[in-house]
């Protein structure tokens, strides 16, 4: 019998048992691990170099980075956050750093620091690690000493008095869940880039610029489609990156989190709104045109006016019908507005998605409706904890949804130490 089994050998998983076998030396602690290799997605994460977390030290702003848990996760961010997490591998030897846009990574800039320190934390406790161990049945017994998990396993079955599921997003974990009473919110994907054929960016890939960017509202007979409160949040600002299949960056990936819902509904296919120069409006633009034509000879194109990448600049200004030789003077009133138009209100046909780097995010698992905040534990089942993506809580990029399964871990570490603190 082991006091607690961790189901997942993910980011989650290692920082629970961690944080569990640390409170308890004398516990007998197992995480469970369906592959080969433990730690698979962290060495993966933030292109190898492992994006641990964000810089945001302020829980209430913290948990505006999640666009399924901002609410639930506020709590929980005031008990462990940011702050948190680098003092954790700080006194492990491993050393942060903060990168311009608030990400944070190992000093090393390889995932392999991370790895290696839960790999030898895991050792040093006495932590046991089964990889190639998948788990296929969930169920809960009673005995003289109370209630315990059966978990069956490929090779037989494991008993344990604490049970923890660190999975991901993991369909047969969810299915097992489900049917032992909880609810799984469909998953959907998130953090994904557009793909969009458009002569305005097919030949400028690795152009990158400051945009807002909104998603328009599907109409049908005049109606609104899937008109419902997130629509409202469907416009984003930020880098937006080209790129050989359409758009990425910053701007785009934050659009992908916050209308997971309802670009799913759309089909992926959709229309995009984009203000190349988020200080103008159309008409102030069209001003500022009017007082470079009196006093510039050179052509428009060749005359950038605006902080805008000049493959850019040059697209656009073709884009609205202006030929190459046409010079200020001679340009019309009319092709300025429709240039003005191009850079502040350009319509882009997105048809499909790609996914973002290695890095696959879901919108959906356990319904955050039965899960306690206070220490993870299942308003449904006694002495079951869940950590990480499992709950249906995911973020943008930049080191949140790593975050999230740092915080989740060590309060579902603290809620396993108390229930077994009860028992002694």
């Amino acid at each position: 019998m082991y006091d607690v089994l961790i189901v997942g050998g993910g980011a989650a998983g290692f920082y629970t048992a961690i944080h569990i076998a640390e409170a308890l030396p004398a516990a007998k602690i197992a995480i469970l691990e369906r592959g080969k290799e433990v730690l698979t997605k962290v060495r993966i994460s933030g292109g190898g170099r492992c994006n641990v977390t964000h810089a945001e030290f302020n829980p209430s702003e913290l948990s505006k980075n999640y666009p399924r848990g901002e609410k639930e996760l506020l709590g929980p961010f005031h008990q462990y956050a940011s702050g948190d997490t680098v003092g954790f591998f700080e006194s492990r030897g491993v050393a942060l750093k903060i990168e311009d846009d608030g990400r944070m990574f190992p000093q090393s800039d390889s995932s392999q620091t991370i790895i290696n320190c839960f790999l030898s934390e895991a050792e040093r406790l006495g932590i046991e690690v089964k990889t190639l161990c998948s788990v296929t049945g969930l169920v809960q017994e009673e005995s003289d000493e109370g209630a315990y998990w059966n978990v069956l396993v490929t090779s037989g079955n494991l008993k344990a008095k604490q049970l923890v599921l660190a999975t991901g997003s993991n369909p047969k974990i969810w299915k097992l869940i489900k049917d032992l009473g909880h609810t799984i919110i469909p998953p959907v994907p998130s953090l994904f880039t557009f793909n969009i054929k458009d002569e305005r960016i097919a030949n400028i890939p690795g152009v990158s610029t400051y945009a807002e960017v909104e998603v328009l509202p599907k109409r049908k007979q005049g109606k609104i489609v899937a008109k419902n409160k997130l629509n409202t949040l469907l416009s984003t600002d930020g880098p937006l990156l080209i790129t050989h299949w359409g758009m990425s960056g910053p701007a785009i990936l934050k659009l992908s989190a916050w209308g997971a819902r309802v670009l799913e509904q759309y089909g992926y296919q959709f229309k995009i709104q984009v203000n190349w120069v988020p200080e103008y409006h159309q008409n102030g633009l069209l001003e500022l045109f009017m007082q470079v034509k009196q006093v510039e000879k050179k052509t428009v194109l060749r005359t950038k006016v605006l902080e805008i990448p000049k493959r850019l600049w040059v697209n656009l200004v073709r884009a609205a019908h202006i030929a190459d030789e046409i010079t200020w003077p001679e340009v019309s009133k009319q092709q300025l507005m429709a240039l003005a138009e191009q850079l502040t209100k350009g319509v882009y046909q997105v048809n499909g998605k790609s996914t973002f780097k290695e890095e696959f995010v879901t919108a959906g698992g356990l319904d955050l409706k039965e899960v306690n905040f206070k220490n993870f534990q299942s308003k449904l089942l006694p002495n079951l904890f869940f950590a990480g993506e499992i709950i249906n809580v995911d973020a943008i990029t930049g080191g949140f949804n790593f975050q999230n399964a740092w915080t989740g871990g060590y309060l579902a570490a603290k809620g396993v130490v108390d229930n077994m603190g009860h028992k002694k």
